[in-house]
């Protein structure tokens, strides 16, 4: 088991920046590959970025790609989704989500925390 703690979330002005943080406690959080998702305003759960055991792959959703940098530090057990020229659709809550293994192809998480909200203001 792992239980995961989401915060740095906020209010903040379009084109402004947020650096959203994952603290994992329980088992050993290199054996996890860790991924943020997010839920906007009248849509589904939708992946936003995830990075494997080591952070030496990451994926993205296109529609974040360029905006988003998803990193992770072992060593504090931490997972982090860096957010650059927030948009008003980027409104919503950010989940972080961990899994034993990592697949570019699968969304397929285990463990989720409780979302920490993001809002743009434009």
């Amino acid at each position: 088991q792992v239980q995961l703690v989401e915060s740095g979330g906020g209010l903040v002005q379009a084109g402004g920046s947020l650096r959203l943080s994952c603290a994992a406690s329980g088992r050993t959080f290199i054996s996890y590959a860790m991924g943020w998702f997010r839920q906007t305003p009248g849509k589904e759960r939708e992946f936003v970025a995830d990075i494997s055991m080591s952070g030496a792959r990451t994926a993205y959703s296109g529609s974040v790609k360029g905006r988003f940098t998803i990193s992770r530090d072992n060593a504090k057990n931490t997972v982090y989704l860096q957010i650059n020229s927030l948009k008003p659709e980027d409104t919503g809550v950010y989940y972080c989500a961990a899994r034993t293994s990592y697949s570019p192809t699968s969304r397929q998480y285990d463990y989720w925390g409780q979302g920490t909200q993001v809002t743009v203001s434009s």
